[in-house]
């Protein structure tokens, strides 16, 4: 697939050694086909699990910086990543119920 800054460059190539017009009609037609199939390319969302025993409330500053982690890294909850929260409230026992849920969601 060829992506919009190589369409870009084919095109500048063709015009700037002044190939045929057939040539340069060509490279007209092919860029707005690389913009539709580039535009067409669903993008994935990621599904992350965050599981922890403590209380949400009781960490979130350390659940901010996991957050401002991830969008350092380009990736925006909400856009291209999904976080699914599974908290124990401190009761740890529910911790193997929780790991299951989020087995079931299918978490990358």
């Amino acid at each position: 697939m060829i992506r919009l800054n190589q369409a870009h460059k084919v095109i500048t190539i063709i015009i700037s050694r002044q190939w045929s017009p057939l040539s340069l009609a060509l490279g007209v037609l092919l860029f707005p086909l690389c913009m539709s199939a580039q535009a067409q390319q669903p993008t994935k969302l990621h599904r992350i699990g965050y599981l922890t025993g403590a209380s949400l409330s009781a960490n979130s500053a350390r659940h901010e910086a996991f957050r401002q982690g991830l969008r350092d890294l380009g990736y925006v909850e909400g856009k291209n990543i999904v976080i699914d929260w599974r908290s124990a409230e401190e009761k740890l026992d529910r911790l193997p119920s929780l790991a299951a849920d989020l087995v079931r969601l299918k978490v990358d």
